[in-house]
């Protein structure tokens, strides 16, 4: 099983999903040809981008155009799954373009696993993060009334290939959340690395860290 891991830099939201929907096309095509395919794992940040799944209600985005265009971010209703998210700088996102079966994955392990990776991560950091019944991600204080999620999941599949993928908060400018309801919730918060540990990290080192884990848990 050939895995490789690339990282896109910091790169427009409208130019990664292109380039992620080739990857995955590729992929079903291979597949259904039975030639040999990579399954890849790509880091990138984005510019300043807010994004609603297949299945978002509109009405979670609080911002009009205008208001949008004001504050330099982007909006796209994309084919994922799950309601609206930020992206923006600060933030690793990864998309995983595998064929689950190669893997002996189905999609709620595969979700599982990706919030796993980074649990872990935030475990090395000293931060007790965990999961939450029926809100995928990754979360803190996740049963409490101070409940926040530190990591979004939001993915595609089709042939039990992947697509899309995780959204890690690390120095992230949360106040770009106050202009939606994340996921769909209106009752809990969003946090990052650097607003629970008082300190900004170096985006690399966690990125690196982040890579580890997902080798640990999809490739050894």
């Amino acid at each position: 099983m050939k895995t490789l891991f690339t990282d896109w830099g910091l790169v427009s939201y409208g130019e990664a999903w292109k380039r992620q929907t080739e990857y995955f096309e590729a992929l079903i095509d291979a597949k259904i040809k039975g030639e040999i395919y990579e399954n890849t794992f790509i880091f990138c940040e984005h510019p300043h981008v807010y994004t609603l799944g297949r299945s978002g209600k509109e009405n979670n985005m609080l911002l009009s155009e205008k208001q949008l265009a004001t504050i330099g971010a982007a909006y796209y209703h994309i084919d994922r799954g799950g309601d609206v998210t930020y992206h923006g700088p600060g933030q690793i996102v990864c998309y995983p373009i595998l064929n689950l079966e190669e893997f002996q994955m189905g999609l709620k392990d595969y979700i599982y696993s990706l919030e796993e990776a980074v649990i872990r991560v935030c475990a090395s950091y000293g931060i007790d993060a965990g999961r939450m019944e029926k809100a995928t991600g990754v979360w803190l204080d996740a049963y409490t009334s101070r409940a926040r999620k530190i990591c979004a999941i939001g993915v595609r599949s089709s042939r039990y290939v992947t697509m899309h993928g995780l959204a890690f908060n690390v120095n992230t400018d949360l106040r770009y959340f106050s202009y939606i309801h994340p996921c769909g919730f209106v009752d809990k918060g969003v946090t990052s690395l650097q607003q629970e540990l008082k300190e900004t990290l170096s985006m690399q080192e966690v990125k690196q860290r982040l890579e580890v884990e997902l080798k640990r848990i999809f490739c050894y």
